[in-house]
């Protein structure tokens, strides 16, 4: 990032190539709407880019690019809360287009094992959706994107303390849910 705030282009595609998917994950598994999704992420490029200018590593790269794209839904959140609001409530299946990318990036062998593979992905989609959003957002920022507590407090705003504790609450009804399921 030092070398895109200097004006190398070329650090700029290497940036990208790193983070990019990462990056769509991230937003994917935290955005209410799927149509949002690549608003967010090319937002977040694009403010990326107006900022470089002005960019002091003060954490890892990754924990800067996320803050951006967390910033940015949360403003489309704040516009838009009435509509989401009502469209939510108007029978939205909840799946997003990480579910559908999920899906159809699987190696499907045969029926049964695409029908297991489909389960196990929508009991974890399921799961994580009956987290509170700030435990979801620390459970995804570390198992899915491999943050560290320190670069999540970063991203979030908060205390490592705090992050810990949502992680901690977040396993225990991950494992509560997983064992009412086996009784």
């Amino acid at each position: 990032m030092l070398r895109y705030r200097d004006g190398d282009l070329v650090a700029f595609e290497e940036l990208y190539r790193r983070h990019h998917a990462g990056l769509y994950r991230f937003v994917a598994w935290r955005s209410p709407r799927a149509d949002w999704v690549d608003e967010i992420v090319q937002d977040s490029w694009i403010n990326l880019h107006h900022a470089r200018s002005r960019y002091e590593p003060q954490a890892a790269f990754r924990t800067y690019l996320y803050q951006i794209a967390r910033n940015r839904l949360l403003d489309l959140l704040r516009q838009q809360q009435p509509l989401l609001a009502a469209e939510l409530g108007s029978g939205t299946d909840g799946r997003d287009v990480f579910d559908s990318l999920a899906d159809a990036a699987q190696d499907v062998v045969s029926p049964e094992v695409a029908l297991e593979h489909k389960q196990q992905h929508d009991s974890l989609h399921l799961a994580l959706a009956g987290l509170p959003s700030e435990q979801k957002e620390a459970l995804v920022l570390q198992q899915f994107c491999g943050m560290s507590l320190e670069d999540i407090a970063a991203v979030v705003a908060a205390p490592v303390e705090t992050v810990k504790s949502r992680l901690r609450y977040a396993m225990r009804k991950l494992r509560e849910g997983s064992l009412s399921e086996q009784r």
